[in-house]
């Protein structure tokens, strides 16, 4: 059904939405009469620029890095525009235009899977604002009125006179044009352009190797900084003898960069990166130096059987249920620190002077960048410009902007001079921001008629929260690590509803930076609950479909996408000789989505044959992306099941590249296949929910191949080993 939308420029009116229909205001200008003075080309509105030669130019403000979402917000948005897509192209926002502009993009922060269910109602009001403003200027040139005329791929005619225009002839004029106060959106179900499965509009500079990602950046007098900082997290920087490599080709500099960090500034990165493997270091560890992957675990041991405050979700009595129950099961699951690894490291390109700061490079958060970018360059951000390039790969960790302060204090001790800070791929993998490390208890109880009474979970491991903000977690602790777990009114997210439940948390942290990692707590909660729910449907002889069919009886959209994986596996019928299923599902990011996965084992070769997705994001604005999406959610997780683990030996990561830390490879990868059941009245996310169901379907697979759980990742130690395709079964 179609939505309106109140485009306000008094200030706030406020939201409500009803039965699927929209209206909402906002405390700034939608668009702004008189052109953008920092942009070239004139103007519509802040979204869109339609140039004389008819190609529609739309404004993108969230970060694109692989993800597709600059694709889909350019298809929201010319959708209600009623441009023609062939001629679309885009264009990215720098946050202090968005700044000077009174905030017309709103958040540009890119992370939670939240670029489009964000966003979406905004950027659709912004694409139709800009065609009833063309559509005004066409009619006030033929002096008709603006609702005798209709639009198709651009062009606008007046039906009574048969007289026709294009979007590209009237732009200007249309600029001219006051902002309207209510524009109405389309139902999805009218959509041509959004729902569609168009082609990326970022595609084609990567494959003819044209386009220039912020490791590839480069301008005249450009030096290259290579940084090194203590390989201990929260060791210092004790000395470094720069004379011993002063007079090495192309270096210019051996800078102290903070207290644990020095940098080595060289005309080439190869020359810079050579210097500063030679360079003489003394470090300082610190009491961190004692850490090691053996005491975190028996930290975080202990915390399992320590009393706690933090409670994420509760009804009934569970721990009195439990202790009342005959039969009761329980288990222990880990999961290790894992690293973002993106194939791009960390680079920025900064020039500092003392009245003017700039910074070229990547990032998730634009806005925390330039305020990073100014409050390190010790300048108004009104001084300071960040020039947003898309990114190879981020996963969560750009999220943080401690590389761009890196950058910048390195580039202040080279005033004028442009910097390309680059972290070496070891230095990239060692002072990561890591997916924290948690392990979790799990109880159950099961009554005679095999129905689940009780569950308690106890979750123990690092807070994100606490290690960025530590004001931030209050005394009901840090509700992220309970994402998927949570309450959701009257309904648990986690769509289980057992009479008695606890769920509750120990917080150990360590002196390994966590970070979030793609998908963050909800990775490791899907995996200890799912993992559970399954062991204890076999460990009662129920058929893990059938058990969880009881569990979802009051949870319709958990259930739809969990019966459609199951039937695409075909999970009601025999498998193939030799091979083994398992099964998965959960809320998070919006939507809800589910996993059925097809294993073999022979000689402790695994192979994964086949992963059958269900997702229900509520909405669908590219099909194609979403196929893909789910697909690279699979290769992440799948990685992290296998191989992923960093260890700590020394106060260190030991894993320093790939050679190290592996990840799936081509002829590893199964088959896959996406089942969409958008059930609309909802936007969800689509980048991150099903990473954290393809790890416990394939694990709860290859339990039921080994016949016996399996509950510490990666799966190469418990002597499993990824084969290539046709290696197994």
């Amino acid at each position: 059904m179609t939505a309106t939308a109140r485009l306000s420029r008094r200030g706030f009116i406020g939201s409500a939405a009803a039965a699927g229909a929209f209206s909402f205001g906002f405390s700034f200008p939608l668009a702004t009469p008189g052109l953008a003075q920092s942009f070239e080309t004139p103007e519509v509105n802040a979204w869109v620029v339609v140039s004389r030669d008819e190609t529609v130019t739309i404004r993108i403000a969230r970060a694109e890095m692989g993800q597709g979402s600059l694709t889909g917000l350019a298809q929201l948005v010319a959708e209600e525009l009623d441009c023609d897509w062939e001629r679309v192209t885009f264009e990215l926002v720098k946050p202090s235009e968005n700044a000077r502009r009174d905030g017309v993009w709103r958040s540009m922060a890119t992370g939670g899977s939240q670029a489009i269910r964000g966003s979406h109602n905004y950027v659709r009001a912004g694409g139709a604002a800009a065609r009833k403003m063309l559509v005004n200027a066409a009619a006030a040139g033929w002096g008709v009125p603006a609702g005798e005329c209709t639009v198709a791929l651009g062009v606008i005619t007046h039906g009574p006179s048969g007289q026709s225009t294009t979007y590209g002839a009237v732009a200007e004029a249309a600029n001219a044009e006051t902002p309207p106060e209510d524009v109405t959106l389309k139902d999805p179900a009218d959509w041509t352009i959004a729902g569609q499965p168009k082609l990326r509009l970022d595609t084609a500079d990567k494959l003819d190797g044209s386009l220039v990602y912020g490791m590839d950046f480069t301008m005249p007098d450009m030096l290259v900084a290579v940084p090194k900082a203590c390989p201990v997290h929260g060791g210092r920087l004790v000395s470094f003898e720069a004379e011993a490599v002063q007079g090495m080709p192309g270096v210019r500099r051996v800078l102290r960069v903070d207290d644990e960090t020095v940098a080595v500034v060289a005309d080439t990165f190869w020359r810079a990166k050579t210097a500063m493997d030679a360079l003489p270091i003394e470090w300082d560890a610190g009491e961190n130096a004692a850490v090691s992957s053996e005491t975190i675990a028996a930290s975080l041991t202990e915390g399992l059987r320590a009393e706690t405050p933090y409670i994420g979700n509760q009804a009934g009595d569970a721990p009195a249920a439990l202790s009342d129950a005959e039969q009761v099961f329980e288990a222990e699951y880990s999961f290790p620190f894992l690293n973002h690894a993106p194939m791009e490291p960390i680079a920025a390109t900064v020039r500092w002077t003392t009245d003017r700061c700039e910074m070229w490079g990547p990032t998730q958060v634009a806005e925390s960048a330039l305020r990073t970018l100014a409050q390190t360059a010790g300048l108004p951000t009104e001084a300071c410009e960040v020039h947003v390039m898309r990114i190879g790969g981020s996963f969560g960790r750009r999220l943080m902007t401690d590389y761009i302060a890196m950058a910048t204090r390195i580039a202040m001790q080279l005033p004028g001079t442009p910097v390309k800070m680059m972290w070496t791929r070891e230095e990239d993998m060692l002072q990561g921001r890591f997916h924290p490390v948690t392990r979790c208890s799990l109880r159950g109880a099961i009554d005679e008629a095999g129905d689940l009474q009780a569950l308690h979970m106890r979750i123990s491991g690092q807070s994100i929260s606490y290690s960025l903000n530590p004001e931030g977690v209050t005394a009901n602790g840090d509700g992220s690590v309970f994402q998927g777990l949570e309450p959701d009114g009257d309904q648990f997210r986690l769509g289980y509803n057992p009479p008695n439940l606890l769920i509750d948390y120990a917080m150990r942290n360590t002196h390994i930076r966590p970070g979030w990692w793609r998908g963050v707590n909800l990775n490791q909660n899907a995996l200890y609950l799912e993992c559970f729910i399954e062991e204890m449907a076999r460990a009662t002889g129920q058929d893990p479909l059938a058990f969880r069919r009881k569990l979802l009886a009051n949870s319709p959209k958990h259930l739809a996408v969990l019966e459609a994986a199951a039937q695409g596996i075909g999970w009601n019928g025999p498998a193939q000789e030799g091979r083994h299923r398992g099964l998965a599902q959960v809320m998070g990011f919006g939507s809800y989505v589910a996993a059925a996965a097809e294993v073999s084992l022979q000689d402790g070769w695994l192979q994964i044959h086949r992963i059958v997705a269900a997702t229900d994001p509520g909405h669908v604005v590219n099909p194609q992306q979403i196929d893909a999406q789910v697909a690279g959610s699979f290769v992440y997780g799948l990685s992290a099941l296998l191989y992923g683990e960093c260890t700590v030996a020394d106060g260190r990561i030991q894993q320093e590249n790939f050679d190290t830390y592996n990840v799936l490879r081509l002829d590893e990868m199964p088959e896959v296949e996406v089942i969409t059941v958008p059930s609309g009245g909802f936007w969800g996310g689509v980048g991150e929910p099903t990473i954290a169901v393809g790890a416990p379907a394939v694990l709860n697979a290859v339990s039921a191949a080994l016949g016996r759980p399996v509950r510490h990742l990666p799966l190469v130690n418990a002597d499993l080993r990824p084969a290539a395709a046709g290696e197994a079964g």
